[in-house]
């Protein structure tokens, strides 16, 4: 009979990452360490990992971490762009609420207006606070194309500017 300390463990690849983000979180108790290149690619090689594949890794990890980075922001530019609606939707429905009042002392036809733009106001947030599905997906390359060419545009002024200036 074998004992469990004598059988053989097989793990899949996704338990060994797993596994050893575990150990390596819990070996440097300092979470703010910080790795060089060079100490990487000592643990690649120790963990039998090719130079050309830790390359790729690496340039995979950061257009990973770029793109998150980049939904981030436009999630910061959503929630912003909400705030800036609801601020409006307020000062709007509350300049109607004392135009109805001081008309006649009473809140009458100004609770329609305010019905029906508190409905876009939670349309407007369901699809602000959505963070997933295709509108989303959608929205985010918009906004991720029109920041790429007013980016492209700005460098462009600039280096006529430079130009002209020199």
């Amino acid at each position: 009979m074998t004992t469990p300390e004598h059988q053989i463990r097989v793990y899949s690849q996704d338990e060994v990452q797993q596994i050893l983000q575990i150990a390596i979180a819990r070996q440097s108790n300092d979470q703010d360490k910080a790795f060089t290149y060079t100490e990487l690619q000592e643990i690649a090689q120790e963990l039998g990992i090719s130079p050309e594949s830790l390359q790729k890794a690496e340039r995979d990890w950061v257009v990973f971490r770029d793109e998150a980075n980049q939904r981030l922001a436009f999630d910061v530019y959503r929630r912003d762009r909400f705030r800036k609606r609801l601020g409006n939707y307020g000062l709007v429905n509350g300049f109607f609420l004392v135009i109805d009042f001081l008309g006649g002392w009473q809140i009458s036809w100004s609770l329609y207006i305010l019905a029906f733009f508190g409905f876009v106001v939670g349309v407007d947030a369901w699809n602000t606070f959505q963070l997933q599905g295709q509108e989303y997906e959608a929205a985010f390359q918009n906004w991720l194309r029109r920041n790429q060419f007013k980016k492209t545009v700005n460098n462009l002024v600039t280096k006529i500017l430079n130009f002209m200036n020199s």
